[in-house]
């Protein structure tokens, strides 16, 4: 199954976020992304796609007012920081409305609703993160306990410290204990996509919703960028 997708948001970051969560979920296709409400109406009106992923608070044109413009249709997921716009996108018959920050569980579970909207959606089975570049097929192992686990790095959205132990969160909601340093784990995992923000933080670019001048936000998880790694950290990502 593929399902040509679309987002559009006023939010590059926000944008970011929903290509990653595509990215590696399989059958999920972005064929366009827009900030531009009116640009976003111009292609929606000479394309037909299977779904949008539409902010609802935007300038110029709202998300409403978007949809109404549209002679076609397509399936529509509303993403919002305002769980008050609920109401409004279930009236245009969404298929469901995401609140932000927007986490991979809640992403997947509002995508497989559209599947038996689909023509091919009858029988599939559910989608999943299983499409993966050749660098996301790279992982490592880890001592939890008395074992070894494998943790695929893409999935890894920050690691925290806690004392003698590093907590690897995961994008699936999970985490993973070890006992470990940062110096050795970023060893391991060798990607320039995790960034070290305070000294009980690292977090992965990838999974990063908002930043703040002290403070970046990665699913729900608020973490605090200090003094001591300010200056590296948005060298990094290229903020001023």
């Amino acid at each position: 199954m593929r399902i040509n997708t679309v987002i559009i948001d006023d939010e590059p970051l926000a944008i970011e976020v929903l290509k990653k969560f595509s990215e590696t979920t399989q059958g999920i296709e972005i064929v366009a992304t827009f900030t531009n409400p009116v640009a976003a109406i111009k292609y929606l009106s000479e394309n037909k796609v299977d779904l949008v992923f539409l902010d609802i608070e935007m300038p110029l044109i709202n998300g409403v007012d978007l949809v109404d413009a549209l002679n076609h249709k397509p399936n529509l997921i509303f993403t919002t920081a305002f769980p008050q716009y609920a109401i409004e996108g279930f009236n245009l018959d969404a298929v469901d409305y995401l609140l932000k920050p927007v986490s991979y569980k809640r992403f997947l579970k509002a995508v497989n609703k559209i599947t038996k909207t689909l023509p091919e959606g009858d029988g599939q089975q559910p989608l999943n993160y299983q499409k993966k570049s050749a660098s996301e097929h790279r992982f490592i192992f880890v001592k939890s306990d008395y074992e070894n686990l494998k943790v695929n790095i893409h999935e890894i959205t920050y690691i925290e410290g806690l004392k003698d132990y590093l907590k690897i969160n995961l994008c699936n909601g999970k985490y993973v204990l070890t006992l470990s340093n940062f110096s050795s784990l970023i060893q391991k995992i060798d990607t320039p996509d995790f960034i070290r923000t305070h000294n009980s933080f690292i977090v992965n670019l990838n999974y990063v919703v908002s930043i703040q001048k002290n403070k970046v936000l990665v699913g729900d998880k608020r973490i605090p960028i200090s003094e001591t790694y300010k200056k590296d950290f948005f060298d990094k990502v290229r903020l001023t």
